[in-house]
């Protein structure tokens, strides 16, 4: 069974950083494109970030570009999401997914941590 399980989050003040970590199982880590992605309140999910499986290529959101940093561990199967300069408009619940995102409402995610960005 695929599990995803994020932590890391919490409150920050505007300019602030955090570091959140995602602790994958049940599946060959290293096979697989690993994703963030997002849920600011009262709004749809959003894609964030992704990895490719070796870890050589990432990709942003414009949001989050210049801001964010996205990297793997394939021996402890873990994917981090180091978030500094952080915005009230960062605030979301964030979750990592499985592969890549081509359906947002239908991938394969965790059940997500709060991230929130506030004065």
């Amino acid at each position: 069974e695929v599990q995803l399980v994020e932590s890391g989050g919490g409150s920050v003040q505007p300019g602030g950083s955090l570091r959140l970590s995602c602790a994958a199982s049940g599946f060959t880590f290293s096979d697989w494109t690993m994703s963030w992605v997002r849920q600011p309140p009262g709004k749809e999910l959003e894609w964030v970030s992704q990895i490719v499986s070796n870890g050589k290529t990432t990709g942003y959101a414009d949001s989050v570009k210049g801001r964010f940093t996205i990297s793997r561990d394939n021996v402890k199967s873990m994917v981090y999401l180091q978030m500094n300069n952080l915005k009230p408009e960062d605030t979301a619940v964030y979750y990592c997914a499985q592969g890549v995102v081509v359906n947002i409402q239908t991938v394969l995610r965790g059940q997500g941590t709060q991230v929130t960005v506030s004065s």
